[in-house]
């Protein structure tokens, strides 16, 4: 009976109720209603406890900018680079879409957390060996999966790493100052552990056109646990806009003054004549061929034409002299 007499009436349940929705009574919950709390959106790959993806495609812009630039003076050729989305997956994920051999390079990015790595496909590492010695940047479409690079691989491959760090410090230079330094090269991407297979991985993918119809990927791969300590300086990077208008201007003035120097092969065309194999086989030291003079040769800047020009001497040498240029896709 002593338990039913300590239980409330009716009446007094009523009062208790009505006393909390006033707020007549106070109520201790027994919860800290004085934390601040921060909202937080898991759809959000931009917010503040994850990676900013803009902030990386900012870097990966510039680091096209420079790279191109980098790879003009090494090359002499002008390369077609293009970048891919910036993509977040575990590494094991990335990784199984690789095929051997691949030049693998483990890389650090002082002061970031950790490893990152280069990953280059050898029709890109073949490309850049044929422009080196002069040739029109020829690939090679498959490899033996144990096949090595060779001496002469292996330092076109130095040659593009040290391109590829001095844009990459470039590229970063807005927002941190970064040391790159290279740590262990592979072939085959299984033996490159910068993460383990469930971590998380930032992946910068660069398509890049070295020669006529070949082509690759050049990736830059960053764990994620090595962005997000510095998740907060990449957000207000993106923000502010800091060093773009700069590094246009720079990037511009440098590429005017790369390009002053690449070498033009110039030609220029008397006619054309169309024969047989039958008579161009018949031909012999002393034949003279005949054709219909036009107006004007036609001068060629590498292979495309640019100029109508006359051509005859200046004093004891034969020269050509522009007439005017072409229309483009004459």
């Amino acid at each position: 009976m002593a338990e039913l007499d300590n239980l409330l009436s009716q009446e007094e349940l009523d009062a208790l109720t009505a006393g909390l929705r006033d707020g007549s009574i106070e109520a201790d919950t027994g919860l800290n209603s004085d934390v601040s709390v921060m909202r937080h959106d898991l759809t959000n790959e931009d917010s503040s406890l994850g990676v900013n993806v803009g902030a990386i495609d900012m870097i990966n812009e510039r680091f096209i900018r420079q790279f191109r630039l980098g790879l003009l003076e090494v090359l002499r050729t002008t390369p077609k680079v293009n970048m891919a989305d910036v993509q977040i997956m575990k590494f094991s994920e990335y990784v199984k879409d690789l095929s051997a051999p691949l030049s693998v390079n483990t890389i650090r990015l002082n002061p970031l957390r950790g490893y990152s790595m280069a990953v280059i496909e050898p029709s890109i590492v073949f490309a850049a060996l044929d422009n080196f010695f002069g040739g029109f940047g020829r690939g090679f479409d498959k490899l033996p999966p144990g096949r090595l690079f060779t001496p002469t691989e292996s330092s076109i491959i130095k040659i593009m790493l040290d391109v590829l760090f001095g844009s990459l410090k470039e590229a970063w230079a807005p927002i941190l100052a970064i040391n790159c330094e290279h740590v262990s090269s592979e072939i085959n991407p299984q033996f490159a552990q910068i993460a383990d297979e469930n971590d998380l991985v930032v992946v910068s993918r660069f398509v890049a056109d070295l020669g006529r119809d070949v082509s690759g990927n050049i990736d830059l791969v960053y764990p994620y646990n090595s962005l997000k300590p510095i998740r907060d300086l990449l957000r207000s990077r993106v923000q502010t806009g800091d060093g773009d208008d700069i590094s246009d201007k720079e990037w511009s003035a440098e590429l005017k003054s790369a390009a002053v120097d690449a070498e033009l092969e110039i030609t220029v065309e008397l006619a054309q004549i169309e024969t047989t194999l039958k008579k161009f086989e018949a031909l012999s030291e002393g034949d003279v061929i005949y054709f219909s003079k036009s107006e004007h040769a036609r001068m060629y800047v590498n292979s495309i034409p640019v100029f109508d020009a006359d051509v005859g001497a200046n004093g004891s040498q034969t020269a050509a002299r522009v007439v005017k240029p072409l229309a483009p896709n004459k």
